[in-house]
């Protein structure tokens, strides 16, 4: 049995999108399982009315297994990621407590990235030695997904860090996709060990002394294949402000191409649209928040009910597969590197996607 906490007041188009998502998912789950609608109960209860009585009638026998948990205040968008912890009454930072009080499993949230990282640092708190959790997202590619993190939560990163995520990366690959001994790429501007800044210099100096299955460097051109001239790759890391101009370009991409082959090849654009539709966010609904001890997901802002589902099914696949012990456990194992006194005196967490 596995209990979501949902923040019910998250993201653009809460709380309709995430409530109707709660609902979608529980249809879908073996019945053992519930989730939590944190936020303004008042406002979750006239929602839950309006849909029961309306679109969603024939998901009424799944009110039963929601669970309403009273939040009064709610973190903006627009608010600092610092917000958070000043406002222990958000639907946010009473989603994530729940868990740290065992009385949850997982948190998901399509609101404010950079607060949900700074409430489920401070909250559920970090695995072993590691500074800081990174965010860990799928890419499709022509031949398997392979995992892109850091993907939006730390801006700079030392060299040590990205050894780091490919430790944790290497788990996700390994308990959610299937992978054994993930192949591991680092990316930079070329695939000679010499090639890009000083952080990714030493980090490949690093990653091939750490035990892992390194790939070696890869370019931004071999994720699309999922693979570079030497073979397949199953995890990419890089600091969270390339990653993060990587994942919002990828995001745009197939709308694109998608508008561009339509009106030239004079195809329906909807037939196109189901064709593509493993590009879309919304398939995977939220990326992990990796290295912290325990379940928090995030979800894009402009989730639909079908991407909040997503997400719910997928923190679900997170506690069924123990994830986040896994990632204690391995870096629990893994030796400590040299301090090389790269960018990690400049470090600095992202304010969101």
């Amino acid at each position: 049995m596995a209990r979501i906490a949902l923040d019910a007041m998250g993201g653009d188009f809460a709380p309709r999108a995430t409530v109707a998502g709660a609902l979608h998912a529980l249809q879908e789950l073996d019945s053992a399982h519930s989730v939590q609608l944190v936020g303004r109960t008042s406002v979750i209860e006239d929602e839950l009315d309006a849909l029961l009585a309306g679109e969603l009638a024939m998901l009424a026998a799944q009110r039963a297994r929601l669970e309403i948990v009273e939040a009064p205040d709610v973190v903006e968008m627009s608010e600092k990621p610092t917000a958070v912890l000043k406002r222990p009454a958000s639907s946010m930072a009473a989603g994530i407590r729940l868990q740290v009080e065992g009385r949850s499993d997982a948190f998901v949230s399509a609101g404010n990235t950079g607060a949900q990282m700074a409430a489920s640092t401070m909250l559920l708190k970090l695995h072993g030695t590691l500074k800081r959790p990174a965010i860990g997202t799928v890419f499709p590619t022509a031949r398997e997904p392979v995992v892109v993190l850091d993907s939006g939560a730390n801006v700079d990163c030392s060299p040590e860090e990205l050894v780091s995520f490919a430790r944790i990366g290497a788990v996700y690959a390994e308990d959610l996709l299937g992978r054994k001994n993930p192949s591991i790429g680092l990316l930079s501007i070329g695939e000679e060990p010499e090639k890009g800044n000083a952080v990714v210099k030493e980090a490949n100096q690093l990653l091939r002394e750490s035990g892992l299955n390194f790939h070696g460097n890869v370019e931004g051109r071999d994720i699309p294949h999922g693979a570079s001239d030497l073979g397949p790759i199953d995890v990419v890391v890089c600091d969270g402000f390339v990653g993060n101009v990587l994942l919002k370009f990828y995001e745009a991409l197939a709308p694109v191409l998608i508008g561009m082959v339509a009106k030239g090849a004079g195809i329906d654009q909807t037939k196109l649209v189901e064709a593509f539709k493993h590009l879309d966010y919304s398939e995977h609904g939220g990326a992990p928040l990796l290295g912290v001890r325990g379940v928090s997901i995030i979800s894009h802002g402009k989730s639909s009910p079908r991407a909040i589902k997503n997400a719910i099914t997928f923190a679900l696949r997170a506690v069924e597969s123990r994830m986040s012990e896994h990632i204690g456990r391995r870096l629990a194992d893994a030796p400590a590197p040299a301090m090389t006194g790269g960018a990690g005196s400049v470090n600095k967490a992202a304010s969101g996607q």
